[in-house]
């Protein structure tokens, strides 16, 4: 009985990541101002404002806790409506704007403070002004802080009204009102961003509705889940205790209240461990004190999961294996999945009508029926129609670039492609190491037979990255020299794709031949490009990381091409000693690359600008591009065999396509239903929506 609502949370950002031009070779990042122009599809929502607090400090009040001094903010909701496919069901996404509490106060203009008034209301609305632009790093800002404690203390008292006011009957007490607040309210920690809704839903619990810690824990405990989305040291929220206790003070005290009761759990279960006790603790003692949020959330949630197999795994094997040890029932896994309706029926209706034609047009809200297609690998008129409408999708994407960059591009070369952020760990060196090694073949031996290729980099680099930002500048650099030597011609063209976003994406995913998702082993938890690609009928060429692993169970290890070590072998490379020079000694190709990087030779007028990156490769190679190099282009080259032989590769695409069903978010999300929220579909019979 009640009301099944979902609701999507999170600030309505006036400026987004930031747009990507590319100047002389380099990145320069410009505003993305996302309200300029205002947004036709929001609804402003005065009448459910509210304050959140910040600073201030702590006092005792008889057996319970005030916060005073504070400062306010308002947070003011807009509503986007979220319309289901072929439904009449409409979801809400709210988004919080930050909104000074000041009205002007006479005694500003009395004093002739005007201006000082203005900027202190700058001041507050400064909390929704821009997403900050950092990918898988952690940079610890008040302003992030800020940012992150006022999305879920307005959405958390959002939530509670709700809550109170869909009940039915009056309950006597708080803890009777409250006693069944988890089986109303789920509330999933997309990692660790929102991970102070926990502190913060303690805090009302217990300050402000008075129940008992007991109460509120088991209230809290029940309501939240946890979603881990990295494991990359770098990536993980650990905020200064000193900025929290200046920011949030009364969270602060309770995070410290929280590990209180685990460590006397942990010391319960792990008696005379105090080594574990140490490494288990939610404030980390060495060095400067900070509050590890990953752990934090662990210990708060019902559930923990990871997004891909195995990503999960090293979650219990890794990051929480002392928190698996202490919670093994914990942790669950919940694979990535995309949603079919963008990206296949919108952006590839070609591809999305010849499926329909075979196998009928159910297949968007269940995609498992893709498996169907199989019966189909040995037709081949249905694998010309394949074959021609990922040419027309190829088209399509020439015609962009050609129309964005004046670049002329062979449609008949294998288009592959590399877009997602740029990272060390995503390896985009590796490809351009690659792309350097066909290019030096060519010109040391023109006539050679030569599979031609397009290769397509895309992805912004966080502004303070700088060896993600060389490395666009590598890239950029290469495609110049490249594409401008006649004696290369059409064989090979690289492509850096600017500003890559959700757009652009929607031409370049049906248009890949091939798809590189080459990140070292054991760092990428999922990645979800990497099945847009597969399922518009791109190959892959990978390593046995994030989803891939459950990509080539799907369609078998002859459909796509798996390279490199898997985890344990790059565990026991470290273990033995890494060192990249035995690597080298015997790979000339790699060598002659690197050293045309320290020389200059794809930049000679600043011959100096990639010698450190090139030496600081071969002297600290954390994510063992150097070590996966042969086996990479040994890989490319079996790439390049079979795509001489349009039926065998079409094939292989038709088996990508027919293998796709499990990666739908349709699947994803009935396993967090199932398995987390304990949630079932609610069936509601409309009069049909208008065609």
């Amino acid at each position: 009985s009640g009301i099944n609502a979902e609701y999507g949370y999170g600030i309505r950002y006036e400026h987004g990541l930031f747009n990507q031009a590319i100047v002389n070779c380099n990145q320069i990042e410009k505003p993305d101002s996302w309200l300029t122009y205002g947004n036709p599809w929001e609804k402003a929502r005065p009448e459910y404002t509210i304050p959140v607090r910040f600073y201030g400090h702590t006092q005792q009040k008889g057996d319970r806790v005030e916060w005073v001094n504070y400062k306010t903010v308002i947070a003011m909701p807009y509503d986007t409506p979220i319309p289901g496919y072929k439904t009449n069901t409409v979801n809400t996404v709210r988004l919080w704007s930050a909104k000074s509490p000041k009205d002007f106060d006479l005694s500003y203009f009395n004093h002739g403070n005007y201006i000082e008034a203005v900027l202190d209301r700058n001041i507050a609305e400064n909390i929704s002004r821009v997403l900050y632009p950092n990918d898988n790093f952690f940079e610890g800002k008040e302003l992030r802080l800020k940012q992150e404690y006022f999305m879920v203390a307005a959405t958390l008292v959002d939530i509670i009204r709700r809550f109170k006011v869909n009940k039915t009957t009056t309950p006597e007490t708080k803890e009777e009102l409250y006693a069944d607040f988890p089986d109303k309210v789920a509330i999933q920690l997309n990692d660790t961003h929102p991970s102070l809704a926990v502190p913060e839903l303690m805090r009302i619990l217990v300050d402000e509705e008075e129940l008992s810690w007991d109460t509120a824990w088991k209230v809290c405990k029940g309501t939240f889940a946890y979603t881990n989305h990295t494991i990359l040291p770098e990536a993980l929220e650990r905020w200064p205790v000193n900025m929290i206790e200046h920011v949030l003070p009364r969270h602060l005290e309770i995070i410290y209240l929280i590990n209180h009761y685990h460590l006397e759990e942990v010391k319960a279960k792990f008696p005379g461990d105090d080594e574990r006790i140490r490494r288990m603790s939610i404030v980390e003692e060495s060095g400067e004190k900070r509050i590890n949020m990953a752990y934090l959330s662990v210990v708060s949630c019902h559930a923990v999961n990871g997004v891909a197999a195995i990503h999960s795994g090293l979650l219990i094997t890794s990051l929480f294996k002392d928190f698996y040890e202490l919670y093994p029932g914990k942790f669950q896994n919940k694979t990535n999945g995309i949603t079919p309706r963008r990206w296949l029926v919108l952006c590839n209706p070609s591809l999305s009508h010849l499926i329909t034609e075979k196998i009928g047009d159910e297949w968007p809200t269940k995609l498992s029926q893709l498996v169907k297609l199989k019966e189909f690998v040995s037709d081949k008129t249905f694998l010309q129609e394949i074959f021609k409408t990922k040419q027309e999708n190829k088209r399509r994407l020439a015609q962009y670039v050609a129309d964005t960059y004046g670049i002329t591009l062979n449609t008949g070369s294998m288009f592959d492609i590399q877009v997602k952020r740029i990272h060390e760990y995503k390896r985009q060196t590796l490809n351009i190491l690659h792309v350097i090694t066909l290019y030096n073949r060519i010109k040391s031996n023109p006539n050679s037979e030569f599979v031609p290729r397009t290769v397509f980099f895309g992805g912004k680099a966080a502004p303070g990255y700088q060896t993600a930002k060389q490395t666009v500048s590598l890239i950029c650099h290469v495609a110049n020299v490249i594409n401008n030597d006649p004696i290369v011609g059409d064989k090979l063209k690289v492509v850096f794709l600017a500003n890559y976003r959700c757009s652009l994406a929607e031409i370049i995913m049906p248009a890949a031949d091939l798809s590189e998702q080459i990140s070292l082993a054991g760092t990428e938890a999922s990645g979800t490009g990497n099945m847009k690609f597969m399922l518009n009928g791109g190959l892959t060429i990978g390593t046995l990381d994030g989803a891939n692993v459950e990509m080539a169970e799907e369609m078998g290890r002859d459909n796509i091409f798996i390279f490199g070590m898997k985890v344990d072998e790059v565990d026991t490379l470290w273990a033995n000693g890494y060192d990249t020079r035995r690597y080298l000694a015997r790979l000339p190709e790699l060598q002659l690359a690197l050293s045309q990087l320290k020389t200059g030779y794809f930049n000679p007028a600043e011959p100096h600008k990639f010698a450190d990156f090139s030496e600081n490769l071969i002297a600290n190679d954390r994510f063992c591009v150097i070590a996966d190099y042969e086996s990479y282009v040994q890989c490319q080259e079996d790439v390049s065999e079979l795509y001489m032989d349009w039926m065998k590769w079409t094939k292989k695409c038709l088996h990508n396509i027919a293998s796709a069903g499990k990666f739908s978010s349709d699947r994803t999300i009935k396993e967090y239903a199932d398995d987390i929220w304990d949630i079932q579909p609610v069936h509601v019979d409309l009069n049909p929506p208008k065609e």
